[in-house]
C-alpha cells in the first residue's frame, strides 16, 4: 500500500474506533431495549487495525521494526 493510502485507512479505523467508543461509553437506555450492536467489540477490533497501519506507517517512513 502506498502512503495515501494508509493514511486514508488510518483515519477512517480511527474515526470508527472513536465513534464506537462513545456509543459504547453510552449507559443503556432500557427503555429502548437492548443494544444490537457491539459497540465494544467494534471499537476493539477498529483499535487493533489501526495498530497495525500505525506500524505500516512508520515502516513506509523509513523505520525498520522487523528485523
Amino acid at each position: 500500500m502506498d502512503l495515501n493510502l494508509t493514511l486514508g485507512l488510518t483515519a477512517g479505523f480511527l474515526a470508527v474506533a472513536v465513534f464506537a467508543g462513545w456509543r459504547g461509553a453510552r449507559p443503556p437506555d432500557f427503555l429502548k431495549g437492548p443494544r444490537l450492536i457491539p459497540w465494544r467489540f467494534i471499537m476493539v477490533t477498529a483499535a487493533a487495525g489501526l495498530l497495525v497501519l500505525v506500524v505500516h506507517l512508520v515502516n513506509l517512513l523509513g523505520v525498520k521494526t522487523g528485523r
